[in-house]
């Protein structure tokens, strides 16, 4: 698997974040139009000893307490990118955080534990019977260990070739003293022994299996999250379905009166379905991580929600689709920014990625890729000026474009590999974030120097950018339209608007019209992430409308 798919996946969103500052009350000509999921994406499960559903959110940095019987929130606990937890035999709570690869709980007195830093790519983890502790690495490191839940002594390694791209995967003990695991990209459960390293297939011809669990009858399930199914293992070794959901499908687990709970990454909801296969939804699901965001040639919403693309009607927010990705295997990829392509008769986007660190171009109708420009040092966002793709890039700290390598006359998918050869039209900046073309000009924001710069001009470079607003508070996405500038503040949560032609008035208050202001968060990222991490963006329709996703809240706002 190549370098840039593990650490893309490691990323995957998985990352540290802020808490967020709390809500204002959005302004009279400020409302939102689309409501999404009740979570930031639900990750791992598990049953608490008082019956409560535990579910884990990466990119919601939570754990959260909820009611088996209605989804109601009991409570939440602040966590460093959760992706899976479990419960030990004596009742401590523990969880990987994926990223900083820290193993960590709280004991029954409600004191934080420390199990230990494996690195990053900490997955799934799970108990044996009298309190061993298992972790594996998925999507950044293969290895599978036993770690000491006191983090007293050092992590032992069982296998360290589990590979390519992913050890185990959501992890359950065995009825028969065996640790059992799905392997993501080999379509296959396989079942070790914690001792020797030995492994035994025990289930295969499998999508893409995600996780494992035992029933109080001692029953293998398996998730296969490509086909969005849960199934059972039959005493023959077949599988038999029990239900199919949606793909992006995270994690489950099994009650002892046999209800279900399955948890999506993709979508956010979290689902419970009893013995009968009647469906509960806990945790509706829908919009969940809401990033870049577009207006398409029909005049519809287009939003980057890292998982998956999805359309919305822009007058009253009604779903028109959803395209979502399966981490590692689908064409569309992830995405965290995107931009419209304007060409008659086809809805073209740029899906532009710091998790996998590629820019894509992506036919919507088709349902396919068109090009795709990899291995970049981390892109923050992609628009279409002179022909060519142009990408802000926070890992060199410049916007470029991005050539081709051969003309794409037969509508084939063109990968290229090592996209840097391209006009530089700055360079030397600390993060530079969004970008906007208008009337023959580029421009970017850049969040650390709080500016907004026209860098080039009908199809010039400009030897001196022309710093067009300073003073900004991390400034992300930014759009401009017929002299007016829109810019996303995201370190107040302001969206403010100003008339380009108003030079006089500078970068007073006063020259500033604040629209809304939304609670999207604070800084968050890592030194291999950009600060924006999930893009704060806007975009502006040709009667005016001003369209702003919301990470926080989950939500897409319009200010008319």
């Amino acid at each position: 698997m190549s370098s840039r798919l593990n650490v893309a996946l490691m990323l995957m969103v998985w990352a540290i974040t802020a808490c967020s500052p709390p809500a204002q009350s959005p302004q009279p000509d400020f409302r939102k139009l689309v409501s999404g999921a009740q979570i930031s994406g639900a990750n791992g499960l598990a049953l608490s000893p008082d019956g409560d559903l535990v579910v884990a959110s990466v990119i919601g940095n939570e754990i959260r307490w909820i009611s088996t019987r209605t989804g109601r929130t009991l409570r939440s606990e602040v966590v460093d990118g959760p992706d899976d937890v479990a419960y030990s035999p004596s009742g401590a709570l523990y969880w990987t955080s994926i990223l900083t690869g820290e193993v960590a709980g709280i004991d029954s007195d409600g004191n934080r534990v420390s199990a230990g830093n494996l690195g990053p790519g900490v997955n799934p983890l799970t108990f044996s019977d009298d309190g061993r502790l298992f972790v594996s690495q998925c999507f950044f490191g293969t290895n599978l260990y036993e770690v000491d839940p006191l983090g007293v002594e050092s992590a032992r390694v069982i296998r360290d070739d589990l590979g390519p791209g992913c050890g185990l995967n959501g992890m359950d003990w065995g009825p028969d003293g065996r640790l059992y695991g799905p392997r993501w990209f080999r379509g296959e459960v396989v079942s070790v022994d914690v001792e020797t390293g030995e492994l035994r297939v025990e289930a295969q011809g499998l999508g893409v299996p995600a996780a494992v669990k035992f029933d109080s009858n001692g029953v293998l399930h398996v998730l296969d999250t490509q086909r969005g199914q849960v199934l059972r293992r039959g005493e023959d070794g077949s599988l038999e379905v029990i239900v199919t959901l949606a793909m992006g499908l995270d994690n489950f687990v099994i009650a002892d009166n046999g209800d279900l709970f399955v948890s999506s990454f993709t979508d956010g909801f979290v689902i419970r379905v009893s013995p009968s296969g009647v469906l509960k939804e806990l945790l509706p699901g829908g919009l969940s991580h809401p990033g870049g965001i577009a207006i398409d040639s029909a005049g519809d919403l287009l939003v980057a929600d890292v998982h998956a693309l999805r359309g919305f009607a822009r007058e009253d927010g009604e779903a028109l689709f959803s395209q979502r990705n399966m981490l590692g295997v689908s064409a569309i990829g992830s995405m965290t920014n995107l931009s419209s392509v304007a060409e008659p008769g086809r809805t073209r986007v740029l899906l532009t990625s710091w998790i996998d660190n590629t820019v894509r171009l992506w036919d919507v109708d088709a349902k396919t890729e068109v090009a795709a420009y990899s291995n970049l040092p981390v892109p923050v966002a992609a628009v279409l000026y002179g022909g060519s793709p142009v990408a802000a890039l926070h890992g060199e700290g410049s916007v470029r474009s991005l050539e081709r390598s051969a003309t794409d006359e037969a509508e084939e998918v063109e990968e290229v590999e090592e996209a840097g050869e391209g006009q530089v039209w700055i360079g030397d900046l600390p993060a530079p974030t969004g970008l906007a073309v208008f009337d023959g000009s580029l421009y970017v924001s850049d969040r650390e120097l709080g500016q907004v710069l026209e860098i080039a001009r009908a199809g010039e470079r400009l030897a001196l950018p022309e710093v067009i607003a300073s003073g900004l508070d991390r400034p992300e996405g930014i759009a401009v339209r017929d002299g007016v500038l829109v810019v996303m503040e995201a370190g107040t949560g302001r969206l403010l608007r100003r008339d380009l032609s108003s030079q006089a008035e500078g970068d007073s208050p006063e020259s500033w019209e604040e629209l809304g202001r939304l609670p999207v968060g604070a800084e968050r990222g890592s030194v291999e992430q950009p600060p924006s991490f999930i893009f704060n963006a806007v975009a502006v329709a040709d009667d005016g409308a001003v369209y702003v996703s919301d990470e926080v809240n989950r939500a897409l706002w319009v200010y008319r």
